[in-house]
């Protein structure tokens, strides 16, 4: 997934309007008891994800089982983009749409979906982004691609960091399963980029980030 606007061509189409509340609220549940039985899975830092408006989560991504990691212990409901891959099985894309996914084309400019992250965070909902683009090949925070700093730039929301720890080690590229392994997360307060130049940003996202996992990480 390339975050960097592409200059032309056609842009998906996003239904960003099919959220269904009764649906997320159904599956929360055993969501959170299977992560708490196999991955013993704890968090840290929920009180930085604001309870009203729209949020920017911006998380290193270890394996698929991301996006459900960071929104299955927050109170608000969390949006997050998908591989068009995903939504080519009409029965698995329903569901993943009907709990605020939506898809966008990897390896190449998605200016339409850039444009519902935007109407999200505009609308006030929680949003997940993975800056490094794709999940980890060695379990360590990848390169962050230039492309986030001109959605932090245009959303003006907060942007709170996040690390994920263990989720690599449960199901790495490659394997079909994933197994048992204890996973940890972490939410950091609100990064300040009011003044800060695009460069800047990129920095900042990788630095906290990579701090964070480390603190994360002697928590055990």
């Amino acid at each position: 997934m390339t975050l960097t606007p592409a200059d032309s061509g056609t842009p998906l189409e996003h239904d960003g309007d099919a959220l269904n509340p009764w649906l997320w609220a159904l599956l929360k549940m055993p969501c959170r008891l299977a992560t708490t039985l196999m991955f013993d899975l704890k968090t840290y830092g929920k009180r930085h994800v604001p309870a009203a408006g729209g949020a920017l989560l911006i998380s290193n991504h270890q394996s698929n089982l991301d996006p459900v990691l960071l929104a299955v212990h927050l109170r608000r409901q969390v949006s997050f983009m998908a591989k068009i891959e995903l939504f080519q099985n009409r029965h698995f894309g329903w569901l993943i749409r009907q709990l605020n996914a939506f898809p966008v084309r990897r390896g190449e400019g998605d200016v339409g979906a850039i444009r519902e992250v935007l109407r999200r965070l505009k609308e006030g909902k929680v949003l997940t982004l993975f800056p490094e683009g794709t999940r980890t090949r060695d379990g360590r925070i990848g390169r962050i691609q230039p492309g986030i700093a001109m959605i932090v730039k245009r959303a003006q929301v907060p942007v709170i960091p996040a690390v994920i720890d263990g989720s690599f080690q449960s199901w790495p590229r490659g394997r079909k399963l994933f197994r048992p392994h204890p996973i940890r997360v972490m939410y950091g307060p609100p990064l300040r980029v009011e003044k800060l130049k695009a460069e800047q940003i990129v920095q900042l996202i990788a630095s906290t980030l990579s701090g964070m996992l480390e603190e994360l990480r002697k928590k055990g």
